[in-house]
């Protein structure tokens, strides 16, 4: 992330703790109606978690083992250290476990126990997207009196308050004071253009136009070298994330968010536009077979010296200053003064995506745990948390902590992230994300492989996602 420790791609003594057992004997008891009727399962947008306190409960003073969910990428292992090493000064008895699935199982390691209503998790780390599914399902806590009551929302900037926490969430993502809480911010991202400072010049390109031109002169002047790297893979958001942050940056919008339109906006002109130039202008400057990459391959293009443009999250991109990772230089120096950390370019308009996730508590989480995660919660979002936690490499949301020196000296990603958050923009925060963030990867990675047509590819899209909308299907499982 924010630094080499961070980057790591691989993480020795830290197996994947996909708990496999779990999820079949989840996927069992949902098959059977497992559990009590007080939360889950039902896909009512009426329903609701249950309440947790305004104030911390009691804790225990007995050995305790806090267990997160998340999905197997550098970050994870730094909450782990980080959370073992700040937290257990004021709660010694407690032991922080961040238990990890690959990306691609992330929705359904939870989603699948969720349905069950039995979770060998406390606390699910969701992305924004995921909040909709989990709330009308009654699958977190409302923390709506506990935020009131012990945290500062005037000291974050609004949009990553609603977007790692609210729901239902405004198109613009700006909070909504009657709306409910049910999540805090955990780890604020977006995208960085990683940019060859000694193959296109020091200056980056300031518009997507430009982007496109300079890829494409740097391809031409240095042989095996492409011009550009980015996602493409059909799997978790990868293909949509990008068809998305194309379509931004040309004038198109995904949706009408107020009556659910989908089909006619995401295909307008605007969007048609973005397809064409995602598929017929970038595509062609990217390496043979990268048709399925996505965040390790894009790093190991960039560090073996193989791209002249890359798009990546801030929060995968730490590695990439890591001498043993990289073929650019012996030192970390050496490395940066090869690479840029730019935010994206704009055209039309200037939004980047966001990335990022906040901190959810299990409904069916035991009382002393869920004791515990609200005083983590309590205790994690403080202000000299934060900048500690961005000194460890995380990325805060406090606006205190985003201007602080711990976080903007931390490395050559915290200016990009700070300059990019009143640029942020989020998908549909609905129930029904995972289906509609499957068809868009389909399509769109099956135009980027040349399996589809890419006028045909959005138009699917539309349709596709529009069926689904008017259905009124429900969560993703």
């Amino acid at each position: 992330m924010r630094n080499i420790r961070m980057g790591r791609r691989n993480l020795p003594g830290r197996p994947v703790r996909l708990a496999a057992a779990a999820i079949v004997m989840a996927t069992a008891l949902a098959a059977c109606g497992g559990g009590d009727d007080s939360g889950g399962g039902g896909g009512d947008a009426e329903a609701s978690g249950p309440k947790a306190p305004a104030t911390v409960p009691e804790l225990t003073d007995d050995p305790l083992t806090l267990k997160f969910i998340w999905f197997e990428w550098p970050p994870a292992q730094a909450l782990e250290d980080f959370a073992n090493a700040e937290y257990t000064k004021d709660r010694p008895n407690v032991t922080i476990e961040v238990n990890t699935v690959p990306n691609a199982n992330w929705h359904d390691a939870m989603f699948t126990q969720f349905a069950a209503r039995q979770t060998d998790f406390d606390v699910a780390i969701l992305d924004s997207q995921h909040i909709g599914e989990a709330v009308t399902n009654g699958n977190i806590l409302d923390i709506t009196d506990f935020v009131n009551e012990n945290i500062d929302v005037d000291a974050y900037d609004p949009y990553l308050l609603a977007a790692y926490g609210q729901y239902p969430q405004a198109e613009t993502g700006q909070r909504d004071e009657n709306a409910s809480m049910y999540g805090l911010p955990l780890l604020g991202d977006t995208w960085t253009m990683i940019y060859r400072k000694d193959l296109i010049g020091e200056e980056p390109p300031e518009t997507w136009d430009e982007m496109i031109a300079a890829a494409q002169k740097c391809q031409d002047e240095n042989p095996g070298v492409s011009g550009l790297a980015f996602h493409q893979a059909n799997g978790s958001d990868a293909a949509a994330v990008t068809y998305n942050t194309v379509n931004g940056v040309y004038g198109g919008n995904l949706w009408e968010s107020a009556d659910k339109q989908i089909e006619g906006v995401i295909n307008d002109d605007a969007g048609q536009k973005a397809m064409d130039v995602l598929v017929n202008e970038m595509k062609p400057l990217t390496a043979k077979g990268s048709g399925n990459w996505f965040i390790d391959e894009v790093n190991a293009a960039v560090a073996q010296g193989k791209a002249c443009i890359a798009f990546q999250w801030i929060a995968a991109s730490g590695g990439l200053l890591d001498p043993e990772q990289s073929t650019l230089g012996s030192t970390p120096e050496e490395i940066e003064s090869k690479l840029g950390f730019a935010t994206l370019p704009t055209q039309d308009t200037d939004f980047v995506p966001l990335g990022g996730m906040g901190m959810h508590i299990s409904a069916y989480a035991s009382d002393e745990a869920q004791a515990e995660a609200l005083n983590f919660m309590k205790w994690f979002e403080q202000a000299d948390v934060q900048k500690k936690w961005a000194a460890a490499g995380g990325v805060p949301s406090r606006t205190d902590a985003l201007e602080s020196s711990e976080f903007l000296d931390a490395g050559p990603f915290s200016q990009v992230y700070a300059d990019s958050v009143s640029r942020l923009r989020d998908m549909w925060n609905v129930p029904e994300y995972a289906r509609l963030i499957d068809i868009e990867n389909t399509n769109v990675n099956a135009a980027l492989n040349g399996a589809k047509d890419p006028e045909e590819a959005l138009d699917d899209i539309a349709t596709e996602q529009q069926e689904v909308l008017d259905s009124g299907g429900g969560g993703g499982l």
